[in-house]
């Protein structure tokens, strides 16, 4: 059988921020080497006008569910099956189906093989769900599939799901437990990369301190650098940070969400308390390491001074990278359900409406309008990222100024001021036309 398998975009654009999909290399594993199959990045590069394919398959987020239903219509024949998976088909199998004529839910692991196994039959079924028992193995290295460099970035992960529970987060419609490699099994996986720089793409890095010590300790005599996703609990340990640094971290993503106390509390964020950011902050950056810090706008304790209140901080304890989001009620998430009963959706199905655009507030909060919040986000973004303020943050943190961590902050900062220019105010996927989607 020939197939494509396409990672798809939020819409017809060629960024300049994407990571390797580590999803490609887990289906190529899966995948009978008696089958010839296509991979296809659309962040990175353009889809063809007509695909000849006996199976095309997508890889489907909220954000790019608009985009995969378009693009089946498109590429549907009566000589194919279109197949869909993905942490949206976790909580909307059965509007995939409405667009597609198999939906994987949960893991490749477990669904693509056997629906594989099932299309050499000639009798695929609608639905293939991931029981979530399955152990964490290696990736295999399969560098052909690959027709871009990702700027020599090598992305792993070390495990699936994460220990906390925000009420906002969607980790948890398609992961109820957390399940991790081995350090030994890490060690071999990364020793057959030839990248030297990396990111680990677990949704939290840190589970428990012995867990975390031994990983760090088993790959530090790689020499690799990496960057990675951690809970503040992990950032209160001296301990740690160092053995994180000297196992090669150079960079920390932290979602610090929201200086609120209240807005924490309603998010469920347990593992914050915004007395502690600073002394968290400077203790990382006493250890050498950069951190990108995430933020949770438009909660119902939000008013319009938590725009200037929030970048003030960002600004004044000099994060390199930064992500201003308003609150996103994401389908199957409490926010998501609570917004809905309390009647404050703006959209059925904001991800389907061809009216959202990417960026837009797609509820109304209590405090401010929907328009104060989309406004004041965009406004902190491109502040944040204006020459001025990207020269201020880089001179006023000296190890933003070490070689390899400048070459670092500036490259980030520079693609992020780039990509927001181009994001703000997109259609998300292009026009469905489905009916009652909004």
């Amino acid at each position: 059988m020939k197939i494509v398998f396409i990672r798809l975009n939020m819409f017809e654009h060629i960024g300049s921020d994407a990571m390797k999909p580590i999803l490609f290399g887990i289906v190529k594993g899966l995948t009978s080497p008696e089958h010839e199959i296509t991979f296809i990045d659309e962040r990175a590069e353009r889809l063809p006008e007509k695909i000849d394919a006996d199976i095309i398959a997508f890889s489907v987020e909220t954000f790019t569910a608009k985009r995969a239903y378009v693009l089946a219509k498109k590429f549907k024949t009566d000589r194919n099956i279109i197949v869909m998976g993905g942490f949206h088909a976790s909580v909307m199998s059965d509007e995939m189906l409405e667009y597609a004529d198999t939906v994987l839910i949960g893991d490749a692991e477990g669904t693509w093989e056997n629906f594989i196994k099932d299309c050499e039959k000639g009798s695929p079924k609608n639905i293939y769900l991931s029981e979530e028992s399955s152990s964490l193995k290696p990736i295999a290295h399969f560098r052909d599939i690959y027709r871009h460099r990702y700027y020599g970035l090598g992305v792993y992960q070390i495990s699936r799901g994460c220990k906390w529970n925000c009420d906002f987060c969607s980790i948890k419609t398609m992961y109820k437990t957390v399940r991790r490699k081995s350090a030994e099994t890490v060690f071999e996986e990364l020793r057959h990369s030839k990248e030297k720089i990396l990111f680990f793409v677990d949704d939290n890095l840190f589970y428990d301190k012995n867990s975390a010590l031994e990983l760090f300790r088993t790959i530090a005599p790689l020499k690799k650098r990496w960057a990675c996703q951690i809970s503040m609990d992990a950032a209160k340990d001296d301990a740690l940070l160092g053995e994180m640094k000297r196992a090669g971290c150079f960079l920390v993503l932290m979602g610090y969400e929201s200086l609120n106390a209240e807005s924490l509390g309603e998010m469920h964020k347990i593992a914050n308390s915004a007395a502690d950011y600073e002394e968290i902050i400077r203790r990382i950056h006493k250890h050498g390491m950069l951190i990108y810090g995430t933020f949770v706008l438009g909660c119902d304790s939000d008013s319009p001074d938590v725009f200037k209140k929030t970048y003030d901080f960002a600004v004044r304890n000099n994060l390199a990278v930064t992500n201003f989001n308003p609150l996103i009620p994401m389908p199957g998430t409490g926010v998501y359900r609570r917004m809905e009963s309390e009647g404050r959706l703006l959209y059925k199905k904001w991800w389907l409406s061809d009216n959202y655009r990417y960026g837009d507030t797609a509820f109304v909060p209590k405090n401010m309008t929907p328009e104060e919040l989309r406004d004041g986000c965009l406004k902190m973004r491109k502040d944040f990222y204006s020459v001025k303020c990207i020269l201020k943050r880089l001179f006023c943190n000296p190890h933003n100024l070490k070689p390899y961590n400048l070459g670092v902050f500036l490259a980030i900062n520079l693609i992020s001021r780039r990509e927001i220019n181009k994001k703000q105010g997109q259609l998300l996927g292009g026009i469905l036309n489905a009916a009652d989607v909004d």
